[in-house]
């Protein structure tokens, strides 16, 4: 769905969306590379070519969240993205709601 502004998203990034998308059904996915941050870090220069696709913010609304706590619902995030976790992928952030819990009261 939505990625913020005019971000051309990598091959990192859209791998990470077909694989949300397909298994979340998510009303809102929102994939935000913030990569470029974490460019100086120790870790990120100690790589032998330029930090790529390594740290993301995800915005994440599915109704396959509802019932479960939210360290399960990080838990289903991270399960589907371990092959990204194990090639590269250092840090992501995630906001997982449920449709329910972004209705205006």
């Amino acid at each position: 769905m939505a990625s913020r502004g005019a971000i051309v998203l990598g091959s990192r990034a859209n791998s990470m969306r077909q694989k949300l998308q397909s298994a979340l059904e998510a009303t809102l996915l929102e994939i935000e590379d913030v990569s470029h941050h974490h460019a100086g870090h120790a870790a990120m220069r100690a790589l032998p070519t330029a930090p790529q696709e390594t740290h993301f913010n995800l915005k994440i609304v599915s109704p396959k969240f509802t019932g479960h706590t939210l360290v399960k619902r990080h838990r289903m995030v991270y399960d589907l993205l371990a092959d990204e976790l194990s090639s590269g992928l250092h840090a992501i952030s995630i906001v997982a709601k449920t449709p329910e819990e972004v209705q205006p009261k």
